[in-house]
């Protein structure tokens, strides 16, 4: 019988080495999480350096645009070529990218060089997924990406206490600079514990598949992030992206090694984890994005009071994530994916009875909840994914999940946006940026009575919209739970040492 060449890699580690590889890809997927909250936090700070202010928004938006994009491609090279390669590639470009960050001498460089930050963080994410999931067993799998998981909720309370501290007593470049020994750690340590990729036929990287998805994941993600500013040319590039995608689907049928193979088509379980990824990214951006602006806009409540309260969902994300390994093992993927998906739509729910005279406690209880919730969702549909598909297609696998999850967090950013300006252009069509003069200690102590109230009042029911529609999207993520095959839950298998 043929072996595949993971499961060689697999049976080659040494029991005693796992934690330290484990370690390895939590330090480069905190690395990679990590980037977007720290220099959210130290952004003032380098546009009063550098100025060019106007093109704030493209140091954040194309890293993520070059990141997503990559990431599917990323998680194909990994199966054909080996997950220690791709590691190494993409924390070499993710590295260098950010050492010339903190160089930039114009904003302008700035996104330049953040392009190629983003363009190794494609590969960090899901290759360090996969390749966990290849050391590991199916058993062991589960609560070692619960670990993997946590990395995501941790990064994000760590990442502005991070940045706030770096700007206050450092340079600004910094901030880039301390990923830096964070990856160099990691590829030591794979360097030494994990052993090489085995030996692979020739393959042939499916070109025209690789440029059809790029095409149509940037218009679509151009799109969503730039609608504003793009006005009706939003809409020309969502149909580029749309008759891309046709393209890609149609050369994917055809060609001999696709991008994306047919398996990924008929898989039910990979259906449920990429429709739930969707699901589960726009759920987050309802409260990451907006949850801050009703304590602070609505409530008077002062920046550590809103970052406190989002913080709970950075808490209460880890500590579901560790403990759905004995969850899926007790009861079943679908269970699991299941009840987390309840506690989603129970924490978006609870957002519904916010009003302008409501404590920070129910916000809190919600922020907590809906963590809970993305981390027993989160980790399940990563695990029932990874178990069940061959290894020589894990990689693409485990990154279509991923990829799901970021496109989904960019339809919600624009669908959730796009509601609450429509609500106070309706409640509010005479006033400029009334959410600003509300989160303005400065300028809200300077309103008559009547008028804060009137403003509380108009943009508490715009939010409260966005939190109904973000409700109907959480509820949404039961539903992807029911997809899952019932039953199904991580087996055994035999770990042989080296």
């Amino acid at each position: 019988m043929a072996v595949n060449h993971s499961e060689v890699k697999t049976a080659a580690v040494k029991s005693s080495h796992r934690p330290l590889i484990l370690t390895a890809c939590m330090l480069s997927m905190f690395m990679a999480a990590v980037e977007v909250t720290i220099v959210a936090t130290a952004m003032p700070t380098i546009i009063g350096d550098l100025g060019g202010f106007s093109l704030l928004g493209w140091v954040f938006a194309v890293y993520l645009l070059t990141q997503a994009i990559t990431v599917p491609v990323y998680g194909r090279l990994a199966d054909l070529y080996g997950c220690r390669k791709m590691f190494f590639i993409g924390t070499t470009l993710f590295l260098l990218g950010s050492v010339l960050c903190g160089f930039a001498p114009s904003l302008g460089w700035m996104i330049g060089f953040r392009a190629l930050q983003g363009l190794g963080a494609g590969a960090i994410t899901p290759v360090a997924t996969t390749l966990i999931a290849n050391v590991y067993g199916p058993q062991e799998r589960a609560k070692a990406q619960g670990y993997l998981s946590s990395v995501w909720g941790v990064s994000a309370i760590v990442g502005p206490l991070m940045g706030a501290f770096i700007v206050s007593h450092f340079s600004w470049a910094v901030v880039f600079w301390v990923n830096v020994p964070i990856g160099l750690v990691a590829m030591m340590i794979l360097v030494k514990y994990l052993p090489p990729d085995g030996q692979r036929k020739p393959h042939t990287l499916d070109l025209a598949g690789t440029g059809y998805l790029t095409l149509s994941v940037a218009a679509l993600l151009l799109a969503l992030l730039q609608a504003e500013e793009l006005g009706y040319l939003a809409l020309a590039l969502v149909a580029l992206s749309i008759c891309s995608a046709w393209l890609l689907v149609r050369q994917e049928r055809k060609t001999p090694e696709p991008l994306f193979p047919l398996a990924l088509w008929q898989n039910k379980v990979i259906i449920a984890g990429n429709v739930g990824g969707v699901i589960i990214g726009a759920t987050m951006m309802g409260i990451s994005a907006f949850l801050p602006t009703y304590v602070q806009g609505v409530l008077g409540g002062t920046p550590l009071q809103a970052g406190t309260t989002l913080a709970l969902m950075s808490i209460g994300w880890p500590l579901a994530s560790m403990f759905s390994s004995r969850l899926m093992q007790a009861t079943s993927y679908r269970m699991t994916a299941v009840t987390g998906g309840l506690l989603l739509a129970g924490g978006s729910l609870a957002l519904l009875v916010l009003s302008p005279s409501s404590g920070l406690w129910m916000a809190r209880l919600a922020a907590f909840s809906i963590g809970a919730g993305m981390g027993l969702c989160n980790t399940t549909f990563i695990v029932s994914v990874q178990n069940s598909v061959e290894p020589a297609i894990r990689g693409i696998a485990t990154a279509s999940t991923l990829f799901t999850r970021m496109l989904g967090s960019a339809m919600g950013t624009a669908l959730l946006g796009a509601t609450l300006n429509l609500n106070l252009q309706y409640r509010l069509p005479q006033v400029s940026d009334p959410v600003q003069q509300l989160m303005d200690k400065a300028t809200r102590g300077t309103l008559e009575s009547s008028q804060l109230n009137m403003l509380t009042d108009s943009v508490a029911a715009s939010l409260h919209w966005v939190f109904v529609v973000s409700a109907v999207i959480s509820v949404l993520a039961v539903a992807a739970g029911l997809l899952i095959p019932s039953g199904d839950r991580p087996h055994s298998e035999p770990q042989r040492e080296n």
